[in-house]
């Protein structure tokens, strides 16, 4: 059967004009914005009134701005997933990007978008490191090497544009993977703006015109397709360079003031995107139930012999203990309303069951000491609180882990990937012949979880008698 011809993608053969004024800028053209922040705008500009399109800047020098710009802004985003409980696909044009700004070949271009009235937001995802303050980056006049470095330059000449006037302020909406990520962006802003010598009008200016939102986001972006392009440019037409998968599960919360909310407006759209007077509980309803289900999984499912979180999940006993842990042992220390709380854990499994992405429980085993302190243990010390008891499935995680850690199981070895120090520390607990000192060890360690466990009644012996069923049984569950 012949292969059609597939048609270039652009403005010219798909007839759609650019006609929309630019009200955002976002830094950076990677996979999570153009499936995330990029496929929202889109569908703003298609059920609401929101009318704007986006312009990108590049943020490092050899990016992916001749690709987008050779498609006038156009790409494919790809929703795979589960939907009323099938497998289900979906494709979408996207068409809000008007075009990709290369500051480090362009600088006139860059600050002349500065200079645009009708723009309202700046996004951004620079990685979690990007938003950081760089004392090497000592001349205003060049391009800094730092995302904020950048922004105050270019927040600077709008400044000087408009010659300070209200209303010129804007929006931010940081998408970095950081607790506070938009105070902690107007904190580098104004340390460019002291290490620059810069008038005190525009620090001013920062504080008084602009908002800068604190936000949570959460989506998994596989990226492209490698495997399954030619399937999806047939079904297309289009040879499309850039296209992006990703889950049809999105989640954003805004922390912001009713204002924001009406210049963005997500609800009318039907867009998971919430707004909220403080993000916290939402960023630990995360923590504790994606990412606390997934650290908790990790061991019990590799020791039973599981290696994707699918196959976890799908597994009768592995999957029970999964679903019984987030139910009864997570979900009740947690703050939210008890429906909240229900639909995302049901949201969490399904994305869980998802076919269309692999996930290696090995890769997820990456840190785990760390992990389980941060995203299991409170929830573990919490239940501890409010029941007077053991959490008994959190628990038998922790003593997996305890036995994943020894590096061996059953004959074979376990991906322990930590720091040296870590690794060193398990296997001289380990050559120790009783599993009650092995337990009482790890449990002790402060550097590990903040405090000394053995000091939870009942803890150093729960731990205990799981490693010697472990090891009289040679599994898990």
């Amino acid at each position: 059967m012949a292969t059609s011809v597939l048609k270039k993608l652009d403005r010219k053969t798909t007839g759609i004009k650019s006609t929309r004024p630019v009200k955002v800028i976002q830094f950076g053209e990677g996979n999570f914005l153009r499936a995330f922040v990029d496929w929202i705008i889109d569908i703003l500009n298609e059920k609401t009134e929101f009318n704007g399109s986006i312009d990108v800047v590049q943020p490092i020098a050899q990016g992916m701005g001749t690709q987008i710009n050779d498609q006038d802004g156009l790409y494919h985003v790809v929703l795979n997933g589960i939907k009323d409980g099938k497998p289900s696909t979906e494709t979408r044009l996207i068409t809000s990007l008007s075009r990709v700004i290369n500051p480090f070949l362009d600088m006139p271009s860059y600050l002349k978008a500065a200079e645009n009235p009708d723009l309202r937001f700046v996004v951004s995802n620079t990685t979690e490191a990007g938003i950081a303050f760089n004392p090497a980056d000592k001349n205003p006049n060049a391009l800094p090497d730092s995302f904020p470095g950048k922004l105050t330059v270019f927040l600077h000449h709008r400044f000087k544009h408009f010659q300070g006037v209200g209303g010129k302020g804007l929006i931010f909406l940081p998408c970095e993977l950081i607790e506070k990520n938009g105070v902690n962006l107007r904190q580098a802003i104004l340390q460019y703006a002291d290490h620059w010598r810069l008038p005190e009008g525009f620090k001013k200016w920062i504080e008084q015109e602009n908002t800068f939102c604190n936000t949570l986001v959460d989506r998994i972006v596989p990226g492209y397709p490698k495997e399954t392009i030619q399937q999806i440019q047939e079904g297309i037409g289009y040879d499309d360079k850039l296209v992006v998968t990703a889950e049809p599960f999105h989640l954003w919360v805004i922390e912001a003031n009713e204002s924001v909310q009406k210049v963005l407006p997500a609800e009318k759209a039907g867009l998971q995107v919430k707004f909220t007077s403080d993000l916290t509980p939402y960023r630990t309803r995360k923590v504790r139930i994606l990412n606390g289900a997934h650290t908790a999984m990790v061991p019990v499912a590799y020791l039973m012999g599981l290696r994707t979180v699918r196959d976890s999940i799908d597994h009768p006993v592995v999957g029970k203990f999964i679903r019984e842990s987030l139910f009864e042992e997570i979900i009740p220390t947690l703050e939210l309303s008890k429906d909240e709380l229900h639909q995302f854990a049901h949201d969490v499994i399904e994305r869980f069951q998802n076919p269309f992405i692999r996930h290696e429980l090995s890769s997820i085993a990456l840190n785990s000491i760390s992990k389980f302190k941060v995203r299991v243990l409170p929830s573990l010390l919490r239940y501890v609180e409010i029941k007077n008891a053991l959490p008994e499935r959190l628990v038998m995680s922790l003593a997996a882990l305890l036995q994943f850690y020894k590096g061996q199981w059953n004959g074979e070895s376990t991906p322990v990937s930590d720091s040296p120090e870590i690794i060193t520390f398990f296997k001289t607990a380990w050559a120790n012949p009783s599993l009650h000192q092995v337990a009482n060890i790890v449990l002790s360690n402060r550097e590990f979880w903040g405090e000394d466990l053995t000091k939870v009644t009942g803890l150093s012996n729960a731990v205990t008698n799981h490693l010697e069923s472990f090891t009289r049984h040679g599994k898990v569950l």
